[in-house]
């Protein structure tokens, strides 16, 4: 068994090569630019294995830039490849989205293709389903949603790629929102839920932890923490007889997001806010 992981060095991928490590049997190849080798050098101390083994290459060149040699001694012997290298900014433009989310994708697939690996390994997101309206399962894709945003689109459109281009069998994890570890709270930036933070910080320093604050209601919201999606992943990529699907690797239930911030304000020792309720502020 053998593995090959694109973005590696990133959020989830870090924690998808601890499990690899961990429960698994092969080498993991890991993709990194050369000025990255440092970096996956200090990360192959925190895995504590020999068995990962850099692989110098691009996410922006074709086949991802691999050596030729690497690819010709390594044919039929990836059993999966895990494509995680993506740019996970919701504020970033058309150019930067296109060229790290699509290209980079195609190049991946031509990598996955010329090593003839077992199955492709596609990470997407729940942003896949855009503005759609009501449920949306795993067995759905195309359904026509509105992408409201560079990152949206070019998340549907990677794993529209995925879906007709792939030469090998693929299948496709879609994410929520992903928080930091369950246990240790490790986080590696600042989005999402954690630009709350600062506001929660003066709350506290403000007003006394017993004070209600009014709130509004603003729906329900969906976070996982990031060692679930490496568990989930890993266990999903390894199932028999599961090619050409698709998985939510999602909360069965969407938290609210007002207890959600309550849940931060509650381990920050800031305010809480009152149970919202949408009817009653009308009235």
């Amino acid at each position: 068994m053998a593995y090959f992981v694109t973005g590696a060095t990133g959020f989830i991928g870090r924690f998808l090569v601890h499990e690899l490590v961990e429960k698994r049997e092969g080498d993991v190849f890991v993709l990194c630019r050369e000025s990255s080798l440092p970096r996956i050098e200090r990360l192959i101390d925190e895995w504590g294995s020999d068995r990962v083994v850099p692989v110098v290459g691009d996410l922006s060149a074709p086949g991802l830039g691999v050596d030729e040699a690497w690819i010709a001694e390594h044919r039929g012997r990836i059993d999966h490849f895990f494509h995680l290298a993506a740019i996970y900014d919701m504020t970033a433009d058309d150019a930067t989205n296109d060229a790290m989310n699509v290209d980079g994708t195609r190049h991946a697939l031509e990598l996955a293709a010329a090593v003839q690996a077992g199955c492709f390994h596609q990470v997407s997101s729940v942003a896949a389903a855009g503005d759609f309206e009501g449920a949306f399962d795993e067995t759905m894709f195309a359904e026509g949603q509105v992408l409201p945003s560079p990152y949206h689109r070019t998340k549907y459109e990677s794993e529209r790629i995925v879906r007709e281009e792939s030469v090998v069998p693929w299948r496709v994890y879609r994410p929520a929102i992903v928080v930091g570890h369950s246990e240790t709270g490790e986080m590696d930036k600042v989005d999402g839920p954690y630009y709350f933070f600062p506001v929660l910080k003066r709350l506290r320093d403000v007003f006394p932890s017993w004070l209600p604050l009014l709130g509004i209601d603003l729906g329900n919201t969906n976070i996982v923490p990031v060692d679930y999606v490496a568990k989930a992943m890993d266990h999903l990529a390894h199932l028999p007889e599961r090619d050409g699907e698709a998985f939510h690797l999602v909360n069965p239930e969407p938290q609210s997001v007002v207890e959600m911030i309550n849940g931060f304000c509650a381990a920050a020792g800031a305010p809480q806010f009152a149970t919202p309720s949408i009817e009653w502020v009308r009235r």
